[in-house]
């Protein structure tokens, strides 16, 4: 199994509308990536061990697929429409990580 992790850095300043990412924009995600999709999540930064200190990422969503294939399969034909919304709730250019799942 592997996890799909898109990180938003946290930057002074920045845009991030959670409510429009929690509402919107993952919904219209997972409707996309359809049966190939298994599960996914949102963690919304807080801060560090320090409390007070900005979180080193303001936003991780993550999704999980079988196998990198289910993920391409998914993901391929929807890149464009994906990317295209993210100026709707951010200017943060997302990090993407994939990982095996452990």
């Amino acid at each position: 199994m592997i996890r799909v992790s898109v990180l938003y850095p946290y930057k002074d300043g920045a845009k991030f509308d959670h409510d429009y990412y929690a509402n919107k924009h993952v919904p219209m995600v997972v409707g996309l990536l359809g049966s190939n999709h298994v599960e996914g999540g949102i963690d919304k930064g807080l801060c560090t061990a320090v409390p007070g200190d900005p979180p080193p990422f303001v936003c991780i969503g993550w999704l999980t697929f079988n196998t990198m294939e289910d993920f391409g399969a998914a993901f391929g034909p929807n890149a464009d429409a994906i990317m295209a919304d993210i100026p709707n709730y951010t200017d943060i250019e997302p990090q993407i990580q994939i990982s095996e799942i452990q």
